[in-house]
């Protein structure tokens, strides 16, 4: 038996850092994430996509937020979808599930809202196993039925849960919705689709975690996000075939700690992001911690080349910090030997120089000076 696992779509799902535009293509490449997953098992021959939990960011998602992914589903009318609610959309009493079960769902689209065994596939004796949230959070772990669950001999038993492996992570986040470490080999699973972590984690032969289809932050653990898990299944005993398979589009990438003291530094800043995807800068999101100092003109350079040509060319680019302005007297002669424009800058100067809150503010106002300054002769040339 063949199927695609996946996990924490999170539809609905905003990011604060992104301007309009941004955040608006980010919203709907996790929708045609789903597309993307019905084109895969078709073209894997594999008749099941399971999802393990997240399918929505929020409990009480607006009208078209929650019927989007269903939607989705239900163009590929040929693949049988099964889901389980997660931590973000728990089984509340009206919660995204109750509301969609009294519009109805599509035929090939189920929600597995209690626990216990449920025959998907008669070809192969293939039974789901679901844990159900009913809330965010719980401290017991919900697979432990699946020990005892009754399934006929020889069949397929394929447990489906969301949560926090204990003993694997932090101790901190295998408090909430923990799952036993060993839970497919006590309930004699032969596989065990899990959600809840954003990237590729392999427990053990048959505990995977499939991690979200579309990367959705800077820092994700395990295998980074932005794929799903094709699972062939040869028995109830046989090892599962664990085939790994891109599917998202944005590649996110941080970098820390990132000096500019020269022009060279720079232009190694914009090569460095350029070359992450480069042929196609648009779907890469960068977040940069930037400090350093630099001279007025390679100042100049990098307002230039980073924050105007750089951040229209990514899909977005997020700085934490910024070089500080490195400037003295001589560079005040740009603005000739008198006037008022030449005593602000020595004002401006000054204070920078003095440090403090208002030396940080002053030095600020001092690189927009020298800045808007060269955009003027520019012009005027």
């Amino acid at each position: 038996m063949k199927f695609i696992h996946t996990s924490d779509w999170q539809i609905g799902r905003t990011f604060r850092f992104a301007d309009d535009d941004t955040l608006g293509s980010l919203q709907a490449e996790r929708l045609e994430a789903i597309r993307r997953l019905g084109l895969l098992a078709r073209q894997e021959g594999a008749a099941h996509v399971l999802v393990a939990g997240d399918v929505y960011e929020h409990e009480t998602p607006a009208e078209r937020t929650l019927h989007q992914p269903i939607e989705r589903m239900r163009d590929f009318a040929d693949i049988q979808w099964h889901l389980i609610p997660g931590n973000h959309d728990a089984d509340q009493p009206e919660g995204v599930w109750a509301r969609l079960a009294r519009s109805g769902l599509p035929e090939n689209v189920t929600v597995h809202r209690e626990p216990g065994p449920v025959l998907i596939d008669t070809a192969h004796n293939a039974w789901a196993l679901p844990a159900v949230l009913k809330r965010r959070h719980v401290l017991t772990d919900l697979t432990a039925y699946m020990d005892e669950a009754e399934t006929p001999p020889d069949a397929l038993r394929i447990g489906l849960a969301h949560g926090s492996v204990v003993g694997f992570g932090g101790e901190v986040e295998s408090e909430h919705n923990p799952v036993a470490l060993d839970r497919a080999k006590r309930a004699g699973l032969a596989y065990l689709a899990l959600g809840d972590w954003h990237g590729f984690c392999q427990i053990d032969a048959r505990t995977i975690y499939s991690g979200t289809p579309e990367t959705d932050r800077f820092t994700t653990g395990g295998g980074g996000g932005g794929e799903v898990v094709v699972v062939t299944l040869h028995g109830p005993r046989g090892e599962p075939e664990i085939k790994r398979h891109r599917t998202g589009r944005y590649t996110w990438k941080k970098l820390d700690d990132v000096v500019l003291t020269s022009e060279q530094d720079i232009l190694a800043l914009d090569a460095r992001i350029r070359s992450i995807a480069p042929d196609n800068p648009g779907a890469v999101l960068v977040w940069a911690a930037v400090s350093g100092l630099l001279s007025v003109d390679d100042m100049a350079l990098y307002e230039s080349n980073i924050l105007k040509r750089l951040s229209g060319a990514v899909a977005c680019l997020r700085l934490t910090g910024a070089p500080q302005l490195s400037a003295g007297l001589d560079d005040l002669d740009r603005f000739g030997s008198g006037g008022a424009v030449r005593a602000a800058a020595e004002h401006l100067l000054a204070q920078s120089e003095a440090g403090g809150a208002e030396g940080q503010l002053a030095s600020e106002a001092l690189q927009r000076l020298f800045l808007f300054w060269q955009e003027m002769g520019a012009q005027a040339g």
